[in-house]
């Protein structure tokens, strides 16, 4: 596990995740949304964001963390990834996440309810077809990430 990519709709804990696993195994972590967006939320333009990940990905370990729905160019660290994590937890839970941590744009709430149906096949095929060969975790609950961490913990304690 050198390279790893976190998806999951907004408010899943990505980034959470993203920083206990760089504490954990010691891999830099990249927050995608601190790349992507610009001043006033403007999002990179994708073959601006292409270039840029391109480079991200020629790194020889990194966590990111980051699923940026329609504006996304997923593919790029896919291809480059051993290791993919999904948080698929459901639209309850990650909306009150996002209500409890900040505001958010109309464009993100409808990114949030329509993810299961809209995003998450796109992404599952991405998936499929750039990063066959990467280990892929689901995970539906936060206790099933914590498990995952905790026996990571664990192996990595005693490697």
């Amino acid at each position: 596990m050198k390279r790893v990519v976190i998806l999951g709709r907004g408010a899943s804990g990505k980034s959470t995740l993203a920083v206990r696993l760089g504490e954990i195994t010691r891999l830099p972590v990249i927050e995608l949304d601190t790349v992507f967006w610009r001043a006033g939320l403007v999002a990179t333009r994708r073959d601006e964001w292409v270039i840029a990940q391109e480079r991200l990905v020629a790194e020889e370990k990194w966590i990111m963390d980051g699923d940026l729905g329609p504006y996304d160019a997923v593919e790029i660290r896919l291809r480059a990834a051993d290791t993919i994590l999904f948080l698929e937890f459901s639209v309850m839970r990650c909306g009150w996440r996002a209500i409890r941590r900040s505001r958010e744009r109309a464009d993100f709430w409808r990114w949030l309810v329509t993810y299961r149906w809209q995003n998450r096949p796109i992404l599952m095929k991405a998936i499929a077809n750039h990063a066959a060969k990467a280990d892929l975790h689901v995970f539906r609950n936060p206790k099933a990430v914590r498990g995952f961490v905790a026996g990571l913990a664990c192996a990595t304690r005693l490697g």
